[in-house]
């Protein structure tokens, strides 16, 4: 197993993410804790120290198996984090609560890892709200020992991470962020990752294989990459991109059965970083997916000028982007929630006065449409 130092404490380089352990019935609330057992003690053997849980995952149920099952070990055998369930904005005023009630479920006395969870659009200024206490609370817990470290995960903009580091970013010692190699254009990876690089702060990486996405790729794609490694996997792909990102210290993996597990720690025992020529093969197979899918706006913001409703259509057009090529999803829906209900897509009037400035020639209209039929679907 490969190790990343980060203060004074050597974590594995795969983490085991407890969102989506295997099931029984294909029911995300009922986890094959047999299973699990088996998983844990595979990665327990094979030096995975980092596990990685929330209050919501599995409807609730993954933070008391986890607890089950790493209460077998010492403590000192692994990392464990958790994450203050922001997502919910019914939760922002029950930090004390929420945070005692984790560790009973996990049955520890302290998390070595705690993090905001999800900073996005829907969230950030509540997250920010002092009435709330969030940050004060947690920052004393960090001080009694109750949190070795402390953080925050981000689905947001880089805007709106912008002002959560510029408020709290002294206090923050990771962020967890969806890293991959279709998302480093796609999503603007490639930018929260600088950004971070700004405050120093360590990479956590989420969705290194989009929820299983890339795990396998279109006939040709695969071809090309097996040419030039050909005693790599496809999902390995994945985690060697991310083995020559120098600030990712973990990379977690939502790991459902022993075998994605098995293989995985098989292509962390050593580290093989993509050449240059090797990342431009594989950012190449990334436009080429999303380009089948995406309209080609390049934000020049022409069409808001134009826009009888004043849209922000540019932004709009980038969530349906990513609502189309997922197919489906939470990304969009919660970045929409932040918006007020005359900015929605379904406002739009098909004036077409966008339409008409637009270089690109998107039908602006027809996608405003879709993106209102998707979202009610």
């Amino acid at each position: 197993m490969i190790y990343k130092e980060f203060q004074d404490l050597k974590l594995s380089a795969l983490g085991l993410g407890a969102m989506r352990l295997p099931l029984l019935g294909g029911d995300d609330t009922q986890i094959d804790e047999a299973l699990a057992e088996k998983m844990v003690a595979y990665a327990m053997e094979h030096g995975i120290n980092y596990y990685d849980t929330a209050w919501g995952y599995h409807n609730g149920n993954s933070e008391l198996v986890m607890g089950r099952l790493l209460s077998h070990y010492p403590r000192d055998r692994y990392y464990l984090a958790t994450k203050f369930p922001g997502y919910d904005l019914s939760n922002m005023d029950k930090v004390e609560s929420i945070f005692e009630r984790q560790l009973e479920k996990c049955r520890v006395s302290y998390f070595d890892f705690y993090l905001f969870h999800n900073v996005c659009e829907m969230n950030i200024d509540a997250y920010l709200d002092p009435k709330y206490g969030i940050f004060d609370y947690l920052i004393r817990q960090k001080k009694d020992g109750r949190i070795r470290h402390l953080g925050f995960s981000a689905h947001g903009s880089c805007e709106v991470m912008k002002r959560f580091l510029d408020a709290y970013g002294a206090e923050m010692e990771f962020c967890q962020i969806q890293l991959n190699w279709l998302d480093w254009t796609f999503q603007d990876a490639k930018a929260k990752l600088e950004l971070l690089n700004e405050y120093h702060i360590p990479v956590w990486v989420m969705e290194p294989l989009r929820g299983g996405q890339l795990a396998s790729l279109p006939g040709e794609a695969e071809n090309a990459l097996k040419a030039l490694r050909p005693d790599e996997g496809i999902p390995a792909w994945a985690f060697r991109f991310l083995q020559g990102l120098l600030e990712v210290k973990v990379t977690l993996s939502g790991m459902s059965n022993l075998e994605q597990l098995e293989e995985n720690i098989r292509t962390f025992e050593e580290e093989r970083p993509l050449s240059g020529s090797e990342t431009e093969a594989l950012l190449k197979i990334a436009g080429e997916m999303t380009g089948r899918i995406v309209l080609p706006c390049t934000k020049c913001r022409y069409c808001v000028s134009h826009c009888p409703q004043g849209l922000d259509i540019p932004s709009l057009l980038e969530l349906y982007n990513e609502h189309c090529f997922t197919g489906g999803g939470f990304l969009a829906p919660m970045a929409l929630m932040a918006l007020p209900q005359e900015k929605q897509p379904s406002v739009c009037v098909s004036c077409r006065s966008c339409e008409a400035v637009c270089p690109q020639q998107i039908k602006i209209s027809e996608a405003m449409a879709d993106f209102h039929q998707k979202l009610n679907a």
